[in-house]
């Protein structure tokens, strides 16, 4: 084993423990069975040829208990002669090569030799290339039902976030990004709505990632939160006809960038005096105040605040109920950390295909676990969202009062 690969041990502890991630562990083993029975027999299932020595004659259960939880495996079993798996009498191995196996296919861009190679130091006859893609087709298959899935109804609230990773492209390592679309529907339950890897920056890459959202159904968005990408603000204008959210948080480290170190605490503070004011038309007036004051001894704060103001405080806009998680990416933060957790084993990706399937299978896990979870917006102040019409405003003003 080389000096590059990771532990066994080391794989064990960063692998998941989920119900998806247990039902591919399940699928590894059965195919090492299959490819395994196919080698003894001498051919594969309704295969002819000279070569056979027998045949199949049905499955055997046997269940297997890991840190994943509970297997359920079939043991394939023949007319003449027997098999038994020899990875079910190591109970301690079992885990470590199953782990491995799984993180080398799905998190490592499923290198075909270095899962052979794993298999055959846990003492097993390997697996084939065959085998891999069979894996690699199930866990893709799940992934893309996932991320291209119809959505319905309406989605007031998007946020869209970009996590930097490095893949392998023509022979260089170039940097990309894997934008991670996270929505709030009506009913104030939050999902996942789509992934999407290319270069950020540009503006065909947000129009072509925002146009395949709305064509799987994304309607109704109000208010998109996001960093400050060039071109995002066009396309957002342009495709969604919705509001922009420019996240505070990194709008503030941006505008701390043009005063001095020691001044960072106390600029912070009066910038932050808009952040706390009741509604929309305070906050401006107070943004205002702090931008003139700070234009004296810093002119091009004073300017960066003039520019900013309308996409930072735009969620002020909205229902006071959703304000907290509607001023920035910071919700998002748990579910970037994982991701990065889980891109941080890889390190530099094969191809894009691998980015989708690792990144996918995180994002599938996570909204999973959300929608378990209770609404994650009032949906009460969902109505204010929705103002009523022109006729319903006028048979509200001609409605008596009630004495």
């Amino acid at each position: 084993m080389t000096d590059d690969r990771l532990a066994l041990s080391e794989l064990a502890a960063k692998s998941g423990d989920s119900d998806f991630l247990r039902t591919i562990a399940e699928s590894v083993l059965q195919l090492i069975m299959e490819a395994d029975v196919d080698g003894l027999i001498g051919a594969g299932r309704y295969e002819r040829g000279d070569s056979r020595q027998t045949w199949r004659n049905g499955y055997r259960d046997r269940s297997l208990d890991t840190r994943l939880g509970t297997l359920n495996l079939k043991i394939p079993k023949m007319r003449q002669g027997a098999y038994f798996p020899g990875f079910l009498e190591p109970r301690k191995m079992v885990e470590k090569a199953l782990v491995a196996v799984i993180q080398e296919a799905w998190i490592n861009g499923v290198s075909t030799r270095k899962v052979d190679e794993l298999v055959q130091a846990m003492g097993m006859t390997g697996i084939s290339k065959s085998s891999v893609s069979k894996l690699c087709k199930d866990i893709d298959e799940r992934v893309n039902a996932f991320l291209k899935r119809p959505l319905s109804g309406d989605w007031p609230y998007l946020w869209l976030d970009a996590t930097y990773l490095k893949v392998r492209e023509g022979g260089r390592i170039v940097s990309v990004a894997a934008i991670i679309a996270v929505a709030v529907n009506t009913d104030g339950k939050r999902e996942i709505v789509g992934l999407h890897i290319g270069p950020s920056e540009a503006e065909p890459f947000w129009t072509s990632f925002l146009r395949d959202l709305v064509r799987r159904g994304l309607t109704g968005v109000k208010l998109v939160i996001s960093d400050a990408h060039e071109g995002l603000k066009a396309a957002i204008t342009r495709i969604l006809s919705a509001t922009w959210q420019r996240c505070r948080v990194h709008a503030t480290r941006n505008a701390l960038a043009y005063v001095p170190k020691g001044q960072h605490t106390m600029v912070a503070a009066a910038i932050r005096q808009a952040f706390i004011q009741p509604d929309h038309d305070n906050a401006v007036q107070t943004w205002r105040h702090v931008a003139d004051q700070l234009r004296a001894r810093w002119p091009k704060l004073g300017t960066f605040m003039d520019n900013a103001e309308a996409d930072v405080l735009a969620y002020m806009a909205f229902p006071a109920q959703h304000r907290t998680k509607l001023h920035s990416t910071n919700p998002l933060e748990r579910l970037n950390k994982e991701v990065k957790r889980r891109a941080d084993v890889v390190g530099i990706f094969p191809n894009e295909d691998s980015i989708v399937r690792l990144i996918g299978a995180v994002l599938l896990e996570a909204n999973d676990e959300w929608q378990l979870l209770s609404r994650y917006m009032q949906v009460e102040a969902m109505a204010e969202l929705n103002p009523p019409t022109i006729e319903e405003e006028t048979t509200l003003q001609i409605t008596p009062r009630a004495a």
